[in-house]
């Protein structure tokens, strides 16, 4: 509620009726910016390290 009402100035009336989903998505204009996600060559290294089972495999179980 302290982030509602005094971070983001919601009013009573709006802060009641959000969703939490709504909520979160207003508040997350006050968190630091996360990493936006793998490049390429990490994909590749965790491919690798992690490689998908074959379909034959699969399907001895």
């Amino acid at each position: 509620m302290s982030a509602g009402f005094g971070l983001l100035r919601l009013s009573p009336r709006t802060f009641w009726s959000m969703t939490p989903r709504e909520l979160e998505r207003a508040m997350s204009v006050l968190a630091p910016a996360t990493r936006a996600g793998i490049g390429r060559g990490e994909l590749a290294e965790l491919m690798r390290a992690f490689p998908d089972k074959s379909m034959e495999a699969m399907k001895d179980g």
